[in-house]
């Protein structure tokens, strides 16, 4: 039987948490027991700023995920969190590109990792929630790439609007997830939150193919079956000067080809266009991602003119998050098959769809006069009440960690 109280409480009864007296911003870690076993335990609650993640709740969290990597101990994380904090703008970003690349590795070398979601669980904590193969949500839980409010803004509504908070209510719901993916449970007082946690930290096999099937999983959830790619081939100004050769194709966004530059060749995939990335551009890109797997390039770099995810309504109710994830877990299958893999940005980029590309790379590369930002202008505006009135200078990105080269394609670039 459980003991009284809500998810978080059973949590830390159930495993005998001991946690730190000192919290670092709205993180605090702890340790517990569970058969015997040590378990490490993060919380990140709401105390302040929507429960967002800083720098300094991301450096935290990676340190324990590399304890864990180390020990072979289990993790189960908390997150009543609205995601990285945007009022920390691209130091935010850096520090959950790092922290990301570590809950990848984390998963790569067998952690196991379990996640119990709060109230909130939007944008970057989503994506931390989806590194876990088993999720428990509370019952009043909201899981979804972007929040009510930026989902009303984005179709034209007020988040007032009686028939679409019941819409929104109705997509984000804990039991509309849990319709979605048996790995998503919800919370009540009858469940048995123990076993409930050995059963999400019990061995699955080698990443790489649990991440795949999860992706073939999410081809499923469409509709209907999405087309076959009708590719056309396509010249680019840009491509002239970063490869001496190359051959693209491109149909809806999408973009694939092999190109050489420093006098070898790589294959290369990406996002172009501009549109904000919906579920099934997602998928198609990990898809492209995924069909290199079983014969690795040597190189690959993906290229990305995209400044963010949509805020609709249709792409949550599919789980957008997950599909956005799905993208980094191939581009990490591909690093860790031996892949020497690069992100160059060639426009736009940020938030979660940044993130889920940027954090298994080697190398992140902008063009001159690139942009990348925690989230687009209106969207911080919306939160914050104001918009950001410049675009950075390349140092402030890379002092961020967000990116590491220049390039200016007034010259042929070298090997990345």
């Amino acid at each position: 039987m459980n003991p009284p109280g809500g998810v978080r409480e059973v949590l830390l009864q159930v495993l005998g948490a001991q946690m730190q007296a000192q919290p670092a911003g709205n993180l605090t870690l702890g340790r517990g027991s569970l058969d015997g076993r040590t378990v490490r335990i993060a919380l990140v609650e709401n105390r302040f700023a929507s429960g967002s993640i800083g720098a300094l709740e991301a450096e935290r969290l990676a340190a324990l995920l590399k304890v864990a990597a180390q020990e072979k101990s289990p993790v189960a994380i908390y997150l009543d969190s609205a995601g990285a904090r945007v009022s920390e703008g691209l130091q935010a970003l850096g520090a959950f590109r790092a922290l990301y690349r570590t809950g990848l590795q984390a998963g790569m070398s067998g952690v196991p990792l379990a996640a119990i979601l709060g109230r909130n669980c939007y944008g970057g904590a989503s994506m931390l929630a989806h590194l876990a193969p088993e999720r428990l949500f509370s019952p009043n839980t909201q899981l979804a790439m972007s929040g009510p409010a930026i989902l009303a803004a984005g179709a034209g509504l007020s988040a007032l609007d009686e028939m679409f908070r019941a819409m929104a209510e109705a997509a984000l719901s804990p039991l509309s997830r849990a319709k979605s993916n048996s790995a998503n449970t919800v919370w009540s007082s009858g469940l048995d939150v123990g076993a409930w946690l050995r059963n999400a930290f019990a061995p699955r096999g080698d990443a790489p193919t649990a991440w795949r099937f999860r992706h073939e999983a999410l081809g499923a959830r469409f509709e209907k079956r999405l087309p076959e790619p009708q590719w056309e081939m396509v010249r680019r100004k840009d491509f002239e000067k970063i490869y001496s050769r190359y051959e693209a194709r491109e149909t809806h966004g999408l973009i694939a080809g092999t190109g050489h530059r420093g006098g070898m060749e790589e294959a290369f995939a990406g996002l172009v266009g501009k549109q904000p990335l919906g579920a099934a551009r997602a998928w198609a890109l990990a898809q492209a991602l995924w069909q290199h797997v079983d014969r690795p390039p040597e190189r690959l770099e993906v290229f990305l003119d995209c400044a963010t995810h949509a805020p609709r309504l249709d792409d949550e109710k599919l789980v957008l998050t997950e599909f956005i994830a799905g993208m980094g877990f191939a581009l990490a299958s591909l690093a860790s098959a031996g892949t020497r893999v690069g992100l160059t940005i060639l426009g736009k980029a940020g938030g979660g769809v940044y993130v889920a590309l940027a954090a298994p790379v080697q190398r992140v590369a902008g063009v001159h006069g690139a942009d990348i930002q925690v989230l687009p202008g209106a969207a911080v505006a919306a939160i914050l009440g104001e918009a950001r009135d410049s675009v950075p200078a390349f140092e402030d990105y890379r002092a961020a960690g967000v990116a590491d080269e220049e390039i200016k394609l007034g010259f042929v670039s070298g090997t990345p």
